[in-house]
């Protein structure tokens, strides 16, 4: 499974850096975390749609409530578009924010730049293009108890 997972890092000549990227204020790597949208996958799904994209309709994701996550080091990284150097370059300390079950807020939209990005790409007629580009990111360092994980389509709006 480990080896099907990493797989996906050889997509692209700087994506396998990924997996020696540094996360400052966690001290660990990209892949020792557990990543997390904070955002409903529905928006995603909205967004693509609306704009022609050929996509399946029966993704599934796990809603894991933020609460499931409060034994573990947990930051949200800001993925912002003005300081996104590309894969292989540093996460700017200023991109991690130390997050918890009382400071967290859950995204209502997708930041302008991700909406942007799948219109270029999309427009360029890319076929296959990342699907979280410019959303936040939370990253938790620890085990995750998904006993009250709720499964969800991501073609389903939320209630």
């Amino acid at each position: 499974m480990l080896n099907h997972y990493k797989k996906k890092y050889y997509n692209h000549p700087e994506r396998p850096k990924l997996l020696e990227r540094k996360i400052p204020k966690l001290d660990c790597l990209w892949n020792d975390v557990v990543h997390f949208l904070p955002v409903q996958p529905y928006f995603v799904y909205k967004t693509l749609k609306d704009l022609g994209v050929n996509i399946s309709s029966q993704l599934q994701f796990y809603k894991i409530p933020i609460t499931s996550l409060e034994h573990n080091q947990n930051v949200m990284y800001l993925y912002e578009k003005e300081s996104y150097k590309g894969p292989a370059s540093a996460i700017g300390e200023d991109q991690i924010h130390i997050i918890n079950s009382s400071n967290y807020k859950e995204l209502a939209t997708l930041p302008a730049a991700t909406i942007e990005y799948f219109e270029e790409q999309h427009h360029k007629g890319e076929k296959r293009f990342g699907m979280f580009h410019y959303i936040p990111h939370i990253l938790s360092l620890g085990e995750v108890n998904i006993a009250n994980a709720e499964v969800i389509r991501w073609n389903r709006p939320p209630e």
